[in-house]
């Protein structure tokens, strides 16, 4: 687990560990209060084996799941997890309601465990999460997934993208209810005002933040888009 965090106190109130998980080495993010130690896994697709001995580890108390959105390397197992541990699921938009209401499938198309869930919240644009004493803004950004949620803690300067964004690159939107220009939207008009000192933690690759993505993202830089 290779962890980050970002804050201008000695203890900063929020850390985040990145285990990558399945075959597609998705970046589940462990999110935790260093205040509570109460914690949250987001996008637990998989590897739950690996994805609880790294709670152990840091000694956080988990307290809910949290998805970024439907696809199958992201939340393939996170209702296994929810049901074995007693965890709420927070997330994401219910317009990906079909994306989970299809796990059973696409589980066993992709070789991979995974079964349907049904969030104990979906969330909307505007509305707020919370793990321990953090509060995190929730931004829908529709585009890879007409669902597709981020987490943001402002305090802390962090933002949890899934697969809207990544270090060079973006999303693909060639799935089902995918649209490039809702994308490219989402991230010049909801992520890009976040401020350019934000790190993110994106679905797959490396952290980055969105000033450097501004400056050379080849898809979303402010000079590819003119």
């Amino acid at each position: 687990m290779t962890e980050t965090a970002k804050s201008d106190a000695v203890q900063p109130p929020l850390k985040a560990g990145i285990i990558p998980v399945t075959p597609l080495q998705q970046n589940c993010t462990l999110l935790w209060c260093t205040k509570t130690m109460k914690g949250a896994l987001v996008d637990p697709g998989g590897d739950l084996d690996k994805l609880k001995a790294a709670v152990a580890k840091v000694g956080v108390t988990l307290e809910k799941l949290l998805v970024t959105h439907g696809h199958l390397d992201h939340c393939g197992q996170t209702g296994m997890l929810a049901d074995e541990l007693g965890l709420p699921i927070e997330g994401p938009h219910e317009d990906d309601r079909f994306w989970i209401e299809q796990l059973d499938e696409d589980g066993p198309r992709w070789g991979m465990v995974a079964k349907s869930f049904e969030p104990t919240r979906w969330l909307k644009d505007g509305d707020t999460v919370t793990v321990g004493e953090l509060v995190l803004d929730v931004i829908h950004c529709p585009g890879h997934t007409p669902g597709h949620v981020v987490f943001f803690h402002a305090p802390s300067r962090f933002a949890t993208v899934g697969d809207v964004l990544f270090k060079g690159s973006i999303g693909r939107t060639d799935f089902p209810r995918g649209n490039h220009q809702d994308l490219i939207d989402s991230i010049t008009q909801k992520l890009w005002p976040l401020g350019e000192d934000v790190t993110f933690v994106p679905g797959h690759g490396p952290t980055s933040t969105f000033g450097l993505e501004r400056k050379t993202n080849q898809f979303v830089s402010d000079m590819m888009l003119g």
